[in-house]
């Protein structure tokens, strides 16, 4: 999950997710209307104060793999019998950064074809992208590590070919082909989910929505919310849109299994890459080989609840940044961190009358000030940036702010977005229940800016409904205790302080699954395959050995 907007207020009941590899790729998580989510990773390059969006890129060689292995359900025999056609990933590609990853000779790219309902299996067809890079050691490789980083949105495509090249000389290069996926609707994947063109979600930043709480206001910010609705149904259609939620997506993942010829699945998810894997366990819990689950959403905890949470473990973020700036001369927030929070928001308040200007002829306000800084917040590597984009909007310039809101939105250097904030907004809605309250959602609200007052707009709390009161399909999903009998033993990662997905959610979650949990003592999102050498021996040495930690084994962050 990880969630990064706050979008002037406005909140969202979702698990959101923005984990980084240092100077590589990182799930960008938002919180977007009230509703929380986990997204996928893009990749930053921080060098000499410019922020640099790219991708890690990898070699390939053209082959074909045939399935199917183990479980082949009845009725499905022409997905799970499938042959696919490994080949060259260019065509795959579908902005600037991955145009560049995906050229690379070692990454290999093929079609699933999927189900779009899977009530109706001789019906219409999806198409699902998937990027590999082959085991560098074929003697001992042990089979697919199928990833997933977030969102709902993010490309696990982009995710795998930006992590290749960190993992080639580990054990996980070695022995595992490394499978990312675009789920269903996603970037590569036909169709897609659109909703917005470029020139609308840049007009939708602009529009603080939620600052005004008046009547007019609320009816305002309804207004775009259905007006929004209406282009997701024109430009996707509704039959996608029913059948674009997780449960689709783990029906997806057990046809991949087989088709990339796996007996078992073996799985590494990221934030709401967790929620998926617990919802593939549910439905196929005899044809899990391992899981790694990194920066937990708990699926039995009720939405309100995880965003308040979620909430509070943003405040603890930036309380972090506040006391690391406050050492610095230069803090952008004094050296009184008790003055902190004031300071903030003196600096991002009057954007929501007078944006600031940045120097490609944008505007930044108020939203993208705020989005920018709780994706900052993700990771320590970006406190420096935020600190330097908040002295710079003390001058009239948000170049440095707008660039870290680009990064959530998935904005490209083109001036293009990927197709991650679509996607996340139509899948959650269909993945769990809608506030249809107006009273209940200004409560909400309320809480949220009680758990969060650095976020607090200074306005009174919204009555606003957020897109999913007004979505044109019913939900699938929704909170429950999840039932996984014959579940092979499961590595649930956990970070202390991560601001996104709160602690307990992975404690909550390793119980739940009968898993052992792993304790990282840091301030980030998620944490697997990020250079931290215990957390990444323990991983590795479960994926590959099937070796389970010690109960109660805790890592801890550098320095």
């Amino acid at each position: 999950m990880g969630g990064c907007d706050a979008d002037s207020g406005r909140h969202s009941l979702r698990p959101t997710d923005c984990s980084m590899w240092a100077r590589r790729s990182f799930t960008s998580g938002r919180l977007h209307r009230r509703r929380i989510i986990l997204a996928g990773p893009v990749t930053v390059t921080i060098a000499l104060g410019v922020f640099i969006l790219g991708s890690a890129v990898q070699s390939q060689t053209a082959i074909a793999q045939q399935g199917p292995i183990g479980a082949d359900p009845p009725g499905f025999e022409r997905f799970y019998d499938q042959d696919l056609s490994w080949g060259g990933c260019s065509a795959f590609a579908t902005t600037p950064n991955d145009k560049d990853a995906y050229a690379d000779p070692g990454l290999q790219c093929a079609y699933l074809t999927v189900p779009l309902d899977y009530t109706k299996p001789h019906g219409r067809v999806m198409k699902v992208g998937l990027l590999r890079r082959p085991a560098s050691d074929p003697a001992r490789r042990i089979g697919s590590l199928v990833i997933n980083p977030g969102g709902p949105g993010a490309s696990g495509m982009s995710a795998a070919a930006s992590l290749a090249n960190e993992v080639a000389a580990s054990d996980v290069g070695q022995r595992f082909d490394l499978v990312g996926f675009d789920p269903r609707g996603v970037g590569s994947s036909d169709p897609r989910v659109e909703c917005l063109t470029p020139a609308e979600r840049d007009a939708e930043r602009l529009m603080n929505l939620n600052v005004d709480t008046s009547p007019t206001g609320v009816a305002r910010t309804e207004s775009h919310e259905k007006a929004e609705n209406a282009k997701c149904v024109d430009r996707t259609g509704i039959d996608v849109l029913a059948h674009i939620g997780t449960r689709e997506v783990a029906r997806d993942m057990d046809v991949m299994r087989s088709a990339l010829g796996d007996e078992k699945l073996t799985y590494l998810g990221y934030s709401y890459g967790t929620r998926i894997g617990t919802s593939y366990a549910e439905v196929f819990p005899g044809s899990v080989r391992a899981m790694v689950l990194d920066g937990a959403v708990d699926p039995a905890q009720d939405p309100i609840a995880q965003l308040i949470d979620q909430g509070r473990g943003f405040q603890r973020a930036f309380d972090t940044f506040a006391a690391w700036c406050a050492t610095r001369r230069d803090c952008a927030l004094g050296q009184d961190t008790s003055q902190a929070v004031h300071h903030f928001q003196s600096r991002v308040r009057p954007l929501i009358s007078e944006p600031a200007s940045v120097s490609d002829g944008r505007k930044l306000s108020y939203t993208d000030a705020t989005i920018g800084t709780v994706q900052a917040l993700y990771l320590p590597a970006l406190w420096e940036p935020l600190n330097r984009g908040l002295r710079e909007l003390a001058q009239g310039q948000g170049d440095i702010l707008i660039r870290l809101a680009d990064i959530y939105y998935g904005r490209q250097p083109d001036g293009s977005y990927s197709t991650t904030m679509d996607v996340f907004q139509a899948v959650l809605c269909v993945d769990n229940p809608p506030i249809k309250d107006r009273n209940l959602a200004r409560d909400v609200d309320a809480q949220y800016r009680a758990a969060a007052p650095f976020l607090d707009t200074g306005r009174p709390p919204s009555a606003a409904l957020d897109n999913c009161a007004f979505w044109p399909v019913p939900p699938t999903g929704g909170p429950h205790h999840p039932q996984v009998p014959g579940l092979a033993p499961v590595l649930v990662i956990s970070t202390t302080q991560d601001p996104a997905t709160p602690y307990q959610a992975g404690v909550n979650l390793a119980r739940a699954l009968n898993g052992r949990l792993l304790t990282y003592e840091g301030t980030q999102h998620t944490a697997f395959l990020q250079g931290n050498r215990c957390v990444d021996q323990v991983g590795i040495s479960y994926l590959t050995n099937l070796q389970l930690p010690a109960e109660g084994t805790r890592c801890k962050a550098a320095g």
